[in-house]
């Protein structure tokens, strides 16, 4: 058995140390500012797609994703990493994409592939935290959907997956084709090897504008998205006390008590 893969992968801005000089006046983000990296939980999906690639000869993984020239660097560093292929989705009409709009574009895209088994993305891009884009895509594409998924494997024509909920796990399946999300506990992804990196490094990246699938451009871009960001900010950081206690366990113990009680938290 083998396997059509397609990977849902972002090119994000690192915004897990976003300081001052990360934000605009207007509020939002100035992705010049911040490193631009591949979305890490993707690339859990991209090791998901690999793994079944090692496990099922044949498998053929490629890499979509949609955003400035500069995206196919995810490209090129996922096929450092053993994926087969990849797309850019790049054109002016894509830009100011929500997540409707970035779902639909997506989708398009899909159906212009044509021939897949399996879409795996990541749970959800740090610079949006939303988890919306690969359900949407699943809608756009009329196709089931498993998401917060921590195992996923094939059997006999079903993707069969462990979902983790927040107070019990699941374990789910769904007729092929399907697309799958998946959460950063699922493996730790694998780190580029030379023999890729050399035969990455000879193949060409393909781009595609809205043209070239047949997009809707008023499905894409800012005319496509119900929804926008008005202000993206640094939380305030508050000061904290450090309180220290000294003697016996219970000495320890009874001041903390005493502490607790005095700030009527009990």
């Amino acid at each position: 058995m083998s396997l059509n893969i397609i990977v849902m992968a972002k090119q994000v801005p690192d915004t897990r140390n976003v300081g001052k000089d990360a934000m605009k006046e207007d509020g939002t983000i100035n992705r010049a500012a911040l490193p631009a990296i591949f979305n890490p939980e993707d690339l859990n999906a991209l090791e998901q797609a690999l793994r079944l690639k090692d496990k099922y000869p044949g498998t053929k993984v490629t890499i979509l994703t949609m955003g400035p020239a500069r995206a196919a660097e995810i490209i090129r560093e996922g096929m450092y990493r053993g994926a087969d292929n990849g797309i850019v989705l790049s054109d002016r009409a894509f830009a100011g994409a929500d997540t409707l709009a970035t779902s639909y574009a997506l989708a398009t895209a899909v159906k212009k592939i044509g021939d897949f088994d399996l879409i795996l993305g990541g749970r959800q891009a740090i610079d949006g935290d939303t988890a919306q884009t690969g359900p949407a895509t699943a809608s756009f594409l009329n196709i089931p959907q498993i998401t917060l998924a921590d195992s996923v494997d094939i059997q006999d024509g079903w993707v069969v997956c462990t979902r983790v909920l927040e107070s019990r796990s699941e374990r789910v399946r769904a007729k092929l084709p399907a697309l799958v999300t998946v959460c950063k506990e699922i493996n730790t992804p694998r780190y580029p090897t030379l023999p890729n990196i050399m035969k990455a490094n000879r193949k060409p990246i393909t781009v595609w504008a809205a043209a070239d699938i047949d997009a809707d451009t008023n499905e894409t871009g800012m005319p496509g998205s119900p929804s926008s960001t008005k202000k993206v900010f640094e939380p305030e950081k508050r000061g904290t006390d450090t309180v220290y206690f000294i003697g016996s366990v219970e000495e320890m113990a009874a001041q903390l008590v005493d502490m607790l009680e005095n700030e009527r938290l009990i």
